[in-house]
């Protein structure tokens, strides 16, 4: 996963050296010595996250971290204070001045890249909500008022998994200071079937439960669709940086250590509700919108008219060559052979099916399309030519090799797709030009045989090899 990071610091040979670990990990990296620079860069430059040093002359980092969070077009932008400070009063600053994190130097590696990557994973989630709004209002199925971070993050409904009960019980007593209602549970078991059921707003943890597996329960809540957005806090010991890291990497949300401080249990449990609250106001708008005009009444995937605006919004945002996208066109093969042959209904059938499949096989920030007829658009940003083809190539085979059922007479029959594969001219491409390519690549296909994907490359078409489906690709399944 790679990022553009933001590392602010007035002191070049800080900068060098975080520039140079950064570069190391594939991260894209901006620079800046001073806060108002850092501030114009937020805005010139839309960085995916901030490292923001606290002791500078003139503004500060407090200053320039409520800057950006003041500012409704960066205050989504994840903001880590890496600093010499110690101090919990500083950490509690920092936090309540709206950073997503406090990072103390030396600033272990393992640690900091852990950090940057779960940040990124969590903006680019947000980014993809911001983008399908922005993309309704062009419609004007929703307001053009931009939503702002809510302030309340009282109230919430807060699930505590500890196994000691005097730990559980001074966490309850200070998170009831903002008005939870809280759920204790010792056992995970317990906790896992709690949390698929109910609405909760934040899940505690502790990471060293008694013979029991916290990172799996992490990553089982991070698996379940009920669960997969509900924010995680660990409460960890000093010295568990390792699977701290692990549990960064499994999407856990944020961390702290004990012995624990009070107000900074208070400002990263407020900061974690108020994020999951703004994302479920873009969920609810956004799903709202789907109500109206952007969706196939079929199947109930993406339109055309939603499809082509949403394309336009990314290609403006990898305009530079700072991100890549790519996408895939695919058609059932013979389709009106099904529709002639079993009637309408059966017809129906199969697209409805098609579209739930490629839904389960592909990323939830990737966007699926029914183009027309039985046509279907696969939208994969942060993608490159490779990894599209894998996935592509992978959906392929698993359509063909799962007969589709549909109602009597007939029990199953099979379907195959033909694919084509594409990726953004970093040049500059639009719309129009991108899916012309798309179908091109898609037409090969079925003019050679049908049943295949064809990527579109600089050498030209080229079919994409069956063993490219067991490429391992990232979180795409």
């Amino acid at each position: 996963m790679t990022a553009r990071v933001l590392v602010v610091d007035d002191l070049l040979p800080n900068v060098k050296l975080l520039e140079a670990k950064l570069t190391n990990e594939y991260f894209e990296v901006i620079t800046a010595t001073d806060g108002p620079a850092a501030i114009e860069l937020v805005k010139s430059q839309s960085p995916d996250i901030v490292l923001l040093d606290v002791m500078m002359p003139g503004m500060d980092g407090f200053e320039v971290c409520q800057a950006i969070k003041g500012d409704p077009k960066s205050m989504h932008i994840p903001v880590v204070m890496v600093t010499a400070l110690s101090d919990v009063a500083d950490r509690v600053r920092g936090l309540e001045a709206g950073a997503d994190d406090f990072l103390t130097k030396p600033v272990d590696d393992t640690a900091l890249f852990a950090r940057v990557r779960s940040l990124v994973r969590l903006k680019m989630l947000m980014d993809e909500w911001r983008l399908r709004e922005q993309t309704s209002e062009q419609f004007g199925v929703l307001s053009e008022e931009t939503p702002i971070m809510l302030e309340d993050a009282t109230r919430a409904r807060v699930l505590i998994v500890e196994d000691n009960e005097i730990n559980a019980r001074r966490l309850r007593s200070v998170l009831k200071g903002d008005s939870h209602a809280i759920t204790l549970e010792p056992s995970i078991e317990a906790a896992f079937d709690l949390a698929k059921t109910a609405e909760y707003e934040l899940v505690v943890v502790n990471l060293r439960l008694k013979d029991q597996d916290a990172l799996r329960f992490c990553s089982q809540l991070r698996s379940e669709e009920k669960t997969r957005y509900t924010p995680v806090l660990l409460v960890a010991e000093e010295g568990d940086t390792e699977r701290l890291a692990k549990a960064m990497d499994l999407g856990t949300n944020d961390y702290l250590i004990r012995p624990i401080d009070e107000n900074e249990l208070l400002a990263r449990s407020r900061a974690q509700v108020r994020r999951q609250r703004y994302q479920n106001q873009l969920r609810r708008n956004y799903e709202r919108s789907l109500e109206m005009a952007l969706t196939d009444s079929l199947t109930g995937l993406y339109n055309r008219r939603y499809l082509e605006a949403h394309i336009g919004g990314l290609l403006d945002r990898i305009a530079g060559g700072r991100r890549v996208l790519s996408l895939m066109m695919f058609d059932i093969d013979f389709f009106k052979n099904v529709n002639d042959t079993y009637g309408h209904a059966c017809g129906d059938e199969v697209l409805r099916e098609i579209g739930m499949r490629v839904i389960h096989n592909v990323r939830s920030f990737d966007t699926v399309s029914r183009f027309g007829g039985e046509e279907f658009v696969v939208v994969m940003p942060e993608t490159d030519l490779v990894v599209a083809s894998s996935v592509a190539e992978r959906l392929r085979e698993y359509i063909a090799k799962q007969p589709f059922k549909i109602t009597d007479p007939v029990k199953q029959i099979p379907v195959t797709i033909s694919i084509g594969v594409v990726t953004a001219d970093i040049e500059g491409d639009s719309t129009a030009e991108l899916l012309k390519r798309a179908d091109e690549a898609l037409y090969e296909g079925k003019r050679t045989g049908r049943n295949k994907v064809i990527a579109w490359t600089d050498e030209g078409l080229r079919l994409v090899a069956p063993e490219a489906a067991n490429l391992v690709v990232e979180n795409t399944a």
